[in-house]
C-alpha cells in the first residue's frame, strides 16, 4: 500500500513552537529533511530547541491509544506502522474502565479511542485537545450522521447521545459542546453499528420485538448487556416495546422512568428469564454459541462469529428500530510537536480507507464510507452496504469464510439498518442514580 500522507492538505504558513517558520510545506515533509540538517542544528545555538521537536526520525515515535477491542485491533497497528513508519500502542478495555481511564489517567494515553457516550462524560473534563478540522482532509466525505445527526435531510434524529450533539466544540481552547458544526471536533469519527437482538433461529421461534427478550419461552436462556449505559437503552426498548414504561426521551430519562425500566428488568430476573450478563465481545459469542443463551443483546460482528463456527445464529431487525452506537478517535491535551503531527497524520490515514474497509468486513460502518469503498471488492460493498445477495464468499478480514454466495446481511442495506435508528447510547442527566439502579438490577 502506499504511504498515506499529509501533502496534499499543507497547511498555510506559519511558526510551530521551535519558532521555524513554516513556508507551505506540509509537516510530514519537514520531518523527512529533519534528519538531514539535525547535526547542523544541534551545533548552533541560534536554533534553541530544534532538535528535540524536528530533528527526530518519526519512525521513533510511539502514540498510545487505548479503547474498547471493538476497534483496537493489532492489525490496525501493524498496518500503521507499515504505512505511516511510527509504532502505535494498543490498549484494549470496557467501556466502563475506558470512560473511568479517559478522565483518571489523561497522561497515561495519546490517543483515545472512545464512543460518543462515553466522549459526553469525558471531554468536559479538559483531558482531551479539540481537532483543527482544516488538518482532516477527509472532512467532507465523514458521514452526515456525524455532522447534522441526519443521515439524509429527511431523517429524524433519534434520541439519546447522538454524536453530533458531542462531536463539537465552540473554539480551540474550549470545553463546551457546540449546538452546530464549528472548525473544531472533540473525536473524529470512525467506527458505529445499528445494534438489535441476536437469536438462535434453530432455537427460537419467531421473534419480531424488543419485547421478545423477556418472552417466558425463552426463560432462563435469555441475556443482556452487562455495561449500565448501554443495558439501560436495550432495557427502555424492551420496556417500550411491551408497553410497560412511556418514555419523553429513552436517552435522558427521569428518575421515575429509570425506576419503572430497573423495576420490570429485577421482576424478569426473579423470575429466572436472565441466563447470565455479559460485558465482552467473546463472552457473547460463547453464550450463544454454546446454546446456554438463544435471545440477547448482541453485537454485528459477535453474530458473525457465532457463524463462522458453523452454529445457526442472526441478527434480527425489529418493528421498534435499531440501538446505534458510534466512536471516534481524539488526542489527549498534553500532546504536542512531534507527536501531535503524527497523530493529525494518523486521524488522515484512518479515513483514507483501509481502516474503514477493514471494519466494514466485520459488520461495522466506516465514517468515511466513499474512501472506504475503494478498498472493497464491488460484491463485498454490495453485501455490507448495499443488502444485494452475495455473489461470491464473503470473507472477514483474516480470510475467513463468513457467509456464503446467495446471502444477504441481516437488516439490510445500510439505509434500511441506520434509517430504523431509535436511539443512540446515552449518558443522562441523571446517569449516576441510573447506575446505582442498574447496579441494583444486576446484584438482585
Amino acid at each position: 500500500m502506499s504511504d498515506v500522507t499529509t501533502t496534499k492538505g499543507s497547511v498555510p504558513a506559519k511558526k510551530d513552537a521551535s519558532g521555524i517558520r513554516e513556508a507551505g510545506l506540509s509537516r510530514r515533509g519537514l520531518l523527512k529533511g529533519a534528519a538531514a540538517v539535525a547535526g547542523l542544528a544541534a551545533g548552533s545555538g541560534a536554533l534553541t530547541g530544534f532538535p528535540t521537536i524536528w530533528a527526530q526520525n518519526i519512525k521513533n515515535v510511539t502514540l498510545r491509544q487505548f479503547g474498547t477491542g471493538v476497534s483496537n485491533q493489532n492489525a490496525i497497528a501493524e498496518k500503521v506502522k507499515e504505512d505511516l513508519g511510527f509504532n502505535l500502542e494498543l490498549t484494549a478495555l470496557d467501556s466502563d474502565a475506558v470512560a473511568q481511564r479517559a478522565v483518571t489517567q489523561p497522561q497515561s494515553y495519546d490517543i483515545a479511542d472512545i464512543e460518543y457516550w462515553i466522549c459526553k462524560k469525558v471531554f468536559p473534563s479538559g483531558v482531551m485537545q479539540p481537532m483543527d478540522v482544516s488538518k482532516i482532509k477527509n472532512y467532507d466525505k465523514i458521514a452526515k450522521l456525524f455532522i447534522t445527526g441526519k443521515l439524509t435531510p429527511e431523517s429524524v434524529i433519534a434520541q439519546g447521545t447522538a454524536p453530533h450533539t458531542v462531536g463539537f466544540v465552540e473554539g480551540e481552547d474550549s470545553t463546551t459542546f457546540a449546538d452546530a458544526p464549528t472548525g473544531w471536533m472533540t473525536m473524529i469519527p470512525t467506527i458505529y453499528n445499528a445494534d438489535t437482538l441476536g437469536i438462535r433461529p434453530d432455537l427460537t421461534k419467531e421473534v419480531s420485538s424488543w419485547g421478545d427478550l423477556l418472552d417466558p419461552a425463552y426463560k432462563g436462556k435469555a441475556s443482556i448487556l452487562n455495561i449500565p449505559s448501554i443495558g439501560i437503552m436495550d432495557a427502555a426498548m424492551v420496556s417500550e416495546a411491551l408497553g410497560e414504561v412511556s418514555y419523553a426521551d429513552k436517552g435522558n430519562m427521569t428518575k421515575e422512568e429509570i425506576d419503572k425500566t430497573i423495576a420490570l428488568m429485577i421482576k424478569a430476573k426473579k423470575d429466572g428469564q436472565f441466563r447470565a450478563f455479559w460485558k465482552s465481545f467473546d463472552e457473547s459469542v460463547n453464550l450463544m454459541a454454546s446454546g446456554e443463551v438463544v435471545i440477547q443483546s448482541m453485537w454485528s460482528p459477535a453474530v458473525a462469529a457465532v457463524r463462522s463456527k458453523g452454529i445457526p445464529c442472526k441478527y434480527q431487525p425489529l418493528k421498534e428500530g435499531y440501538r446505534a452506537w458510534g466512536g471516534g478517535i481524539g488526542m489527549a491535551k498534553h500532546l504536542t510537536g512531534l507527536e501531535r503531527d503524527a497523530a493529525y497524520e494518523y486521524l488522515n490515514w484512518y479515513l483514507s480507507g483501509w481502516v474503514g474497509a477493514y471494519l466494514l468486513r466485520q459488520g461495522y460502518y466506516s465514517a468515511c464510507p466513499t474512501t472506504a469503498k475503494e478498498f472493497m471488492t464491488a460484491d463485498e460493498w454490495g453485501y455490507w452496504m448495499d443488502g444485494k445477495p452475495a455473489e461470491g464468499e464473503i470473507k472477514a478480514p483474516d480470510g475467513k469464510v463468513m457467509e456464503e454466495p446467495g446471502a444477504i446481511r441481516d437488516g439490510g442495506s445500510f439505509l434500511e439498518r441506520m434509517g430504523r435508528v431509535a436511539c443512540w447510547n446515552s449518558v443522562m442527566d441523571e446517569n449516576k442514580y441510573m447506575i446505582r439502579k442498574w447496579n441494583e438490577f444486576i446484584a438482585a
